[in-house]
């Protein structure tokens, strides 16, 4: 194997996320959600496509003519099928003599000869001869540039050998999960037909999965047979060509990969891949036959990633009976999903209704819910909040917002989501007021208390928490007492409120409509208290003096002359919302908590377990 941002919308467009829900849909019985679009890439899910095999070779005339071999002997049920052998040049180095010109010479005819006399009934043989070496990374790179969306690419390398149940396997799959719009997912990018063996993100270790699951979904790229998808593959060459012209490099923290370009560099290109899925949360599929068996396998023969040839890593999968239906796919939404660190995601929980919303907490099985709003926090500081929310271990969060495309977006990566326009939608109309056509703070003031009415009814100790502020170490401020039902601090954003009888009492639809009624009211007013369109001074104005978070124990405000986080006892830090996204970037690089990138996408994968 190879070493491998925004305001609130407008309300013209609010409609857009209740369509665009449709895009999810439950997974199990569990009521957890996968994401899934209404519309494939082609209407017919019976169109012919167009199947390239891509293999790559250079100096090993051995192992080509083995791989050729099975490639040859595969079941390709009729189909047209294309063969592209690419061959890279031998390298000339400096002071090599005539005589070692002369043997690499004839070590190319002997291999150009192979690929010439191998007959290819199936379709189209084309060969590449370069005239010069480019190596590993340029052969995959330029190997292909999809000519439609109805062409795929199985990429292979010269020491692998193929089953020859594989093509049936890949056509079954091509049609189940990119043409099948109920099994579609734009997230995929291909399939991996070699056994998962490691865990790209925990430093190489060794990857531990059930018997029982045989197709699965994980975030790493696989160089032994892999099958790429033409939408994805054209984005990922358009993001390569961006990144490696501006000196870009693709450093990941926390990922092994990081460690094999930094000893390779640009002679291989699984990290610049790796990056590409980890900035966008792609995934690719992978299959998970028992008795360490696989459909392609590496004879990890001696070439740039091994020094001597080491041998087959796996048995191949054999056309003879076998004890599982290999052409039987599950549904998408069976499937299980994992991350870089092979921890499983639950992509798609978005909740556009309050059963939904049950089904999400109910999922994180916790006692306490942290609900952070991403109202009025621009994309940017929203990403590098989630980034520092990996890195402190508080997954367990819901979000709500207004920005459809970052929620969705997030919900891919496997947070759960409240789709606060849906919600609205189907809830209807709040007595006296038409909550679809009402200012945003009016519907922002609704769906936050509504959600937390809901919560308590769930049986949660709620926490609400805003965007433009970062839990320190993934820790919440003290409670006021440990008794209090209720504590708010309203110069910050920040609520607590306990699951208890007595906050229900308070804090029923009643009380939810009086919040929806005064921020209203305010509005129409244009008090002066709107300027900050805070739901906290409008908890104060509705329910009087409660209990108040001790301002010095909440945490450290940006701007202010304080020490760093982990010189004080901060729980919070925090910054008003007319801080500029810039300053707000400049006082996080000097506490050590911006972790986002250029692409606003996490320096770091953290494994927690």
């Amino acid at each position: 194997m190879q070493p491998k941002g925004r305001p609130l919308l407008s309300i013209l467009v609010l409609v857009s996320f209740s369509s665009l829900f449709l895009l999810f849909s439950y997974r199990s019985s569990s009521s957890s959600f996968r994401s899934s679009i209404s519309l494939s890439p082609t209407s017919n899910p019976n169109s012919r496509f167009t199947f390239i095999i891509k293999v790559l070779t250079y100096d090993r005339i051995a192992s080509l003519r083995r791989c050729l071999r099975s490639l040859a002997a595969a079941d390709y049920a009729g189909d047209r099928v294309h063969l592209h052998v690419l061959v890279d040049h031998f390298r000339v180095a400096n002071g090599s003599s005539d005589s070692t010109v002369d043997s690499q010479l004839e070590e190319s005819r002997q291999i150009l000869d192979l690929v010439d006399r191998i007959g290819w009934p199936h379709g189209e043989k084309i060969v590449h001869y370069r005239t010069a070496n480019v190596g590993l990374q340029a052969q995959w790179l330029e190997a292909w540039w999809p000519s439609s969306d109805d062409e795929f690419a199985f990429v292979v390398e010269d020491d692998l050998e193929l089953s020859p149940l594989y093509y049936k396997f890949l056509k079954g799959l091509i049609l189940k999960y990119y043409y099948d719009p109920a099994n579609f997912d734009p997230s995929i990018y291909g399939a991996s037909l070699q056994r998962p063996r490691f865990v790209a993100g925990k430093h190489g270790n060794r990857l531990q999965l059930d018997n029982e699951t045989r197709i699965f979904l994980y975030q790493l790229v696989g160089t032994w047979g892999q099958l790429l998808f033409p939408k994805p593959w054209k984005e990922f060459r358009l993001w390569y060509d961006e990144n490696k012209t501006k000196g870009i490099k693709p450093f990941l923290q926390g990922m092994v990969t990081t460690g094999w370009y930094k000893r390779f560099g640009e002679r291989i290109w699984t990290p610049w891949f790796i990056k590409f899925i980890h900035s966008r949360g792609y995934y690719n599929i992978y299959t998970n036959f028992n008795r360490e068996r696989a459909l392609s396998i590496s004879h990890r023969d001696a070439g740039v990633n091994y020094g001597k040839t080491i041998g087959p890593d796996s048995s191949l999968l054999e056309d003879e009976p076998l004890d599982f239906n290999l052409l039987e796919l599950p549904p998408l939404r069976n499937l299980k999903w994992y991350d870089f660190c092979f921890a499983e995601t639950f992509p798609g929980r978005v909740a556009g209704s309050f059963d939904e919303l049950r089904s999400i907490v109910h999922s994180m099985k916790q006692n306490k819910l942290v609900v952070i709003s991403l109202y009025q926090t621009t994309e940017k500081i929203a990403r590098n909040l989630i980034c520092n929310l990996e890195k402190d271990g508080l997954l367990n969060v819901v979000f709500v917002g207004g920005d459809t495309e970052l929620l969705l977006d997030l919900a891919r990566r496997g947070y759960g989501v409240i789709d606060s326009n849906k919600l609205i939608s189907s809830f209807g109309h709040d007595k006296s007021m038409d909550l679809q056509h009402e200012a945003d703070f009016v519907r922002e003031t609704w769906v936050k208390a509504s959600i937390i009415q809901k919560c308590l009814e769930f049986g949660y100790d709620t926490w609400l928490i805003d965007g433009n502020m970062i839990p320190n170490g993934g820790s919440l401020p003290e409670l006021p007492n440990s008794s209090c039902n209720l504590a708010v601090a309203k110069d910050v954003e920040l609520l607590f409120v306990k699951s208890r009888p007595s906050s229900l009492k308070i804090w029923n639809s009643e009380y939810v409509h009086k919040m929806a009624t005064a921020s209203k009211f305010l509005l129409a007013n244009n008090s002066q208290l709107m300027r900050d369109e805070s739901f906290m001074h409008l908890i104060a104005m509705t329910l009087g003096e409660k209990e108040r978070f001790d301002h010095s124990s909440i945490g450290l405000k940006l701007g202010d002359a304080t020490p760093k986080p982990s010189e004080s006892k901060a729980n919070i830090i925090f910054w008003d919302r007319q801080m500029t996204t810039a300053s707000v970037q400049v006082e996080l690089e000097r506490f050590g908590m911006w972790l986002i990138d250029a692409e606003s996408s996490c320096t770091s994968v953290v494994c927690r377990r």
